[in-house]
């Protein structure tokens, strides 16, 4: 029988050791994962749907929230999502304010080094979520955006593609054109 890893964190110590840091790591039942900086597409793409989003969130019960805002997955895990959106009252950890609990859409866009992660492990913590009603998956390399929306107990795929097609998100009632999450950005044309 082996011996538990001395390396491993407690909630309480990662929530410690991140409010002290310089830069953004999520927790993974103990394990502390260093975020990598995004490139300038990623941030492009994070802009244009925080813009769009918000502007659509005017006058509703709901919010947007960008990249800044920890979101606790579950008991054991703490992430950074690119956009998180919900309509009600944000339910938050503690009295720092600085963890969500609840949300209502979860978007990530892709990047080489987090891809499978995004896809795996990170979108099968949140679908354990009661509260997360949709994940978008939005490609930084190519016009390609992936909308799972839950279903009952499934988890039903769409991928939104093309200039002309239009996110819908139906959980906070906003739709996002494909033409407004990539305005103004240029793909390598190899």
């Amino acid at each position: 029988m082996s011996s538990p890893d001395p390396s491993l964190l407690t909630p309480s110590e990662y929530l410690e050791f991140e409010r002290k840091s310089e830069f953004r790591n999520e927790y993974i039942d103990g394990h502390v994962l260093p975020m990598s900086g995004g490139s300038w597409r990623h941030g492009l793409i994070v802009g244009n749907l925080l813009g769009e989003v918000h502007s659509q969130m005017r006058g509703k019960a709901c919010v947007v929230y960008p990249i800044g805002l920890r979101v606790k997955v579950g008991l054991g895990s703490y992430t950074y999502s690119d956009v998180v959106a919900l309509c009600g009252k944000p339910e938050l950890e503690d009295e720092h304010c600085d963890t969500l609990l609840n949300r209502s859409v979860v978007i990530e866009v892709l990047s080489d080094s987090t891809e499978a992660y995004d896809r795996g492990e990170k979108f099968a913590h949140y679908r354990r979520l009661d509260s997360l009603r949709e994940y978008v998956l939005v490609s930084q390399n190519k016009i390609r955006v992936e909308h799972y929306r839950r279903n009952a107990d499934a988890w039903i795929l769409s991928e939104v593609g093309g200039p002309d097609a239009v996110l819908h998100l139906e959980s906070i009632d906003c739709h996002v054109p494909v033409s407004t999450i990539y305005e103004k950005v240029e793909f390598d044309t190899k």
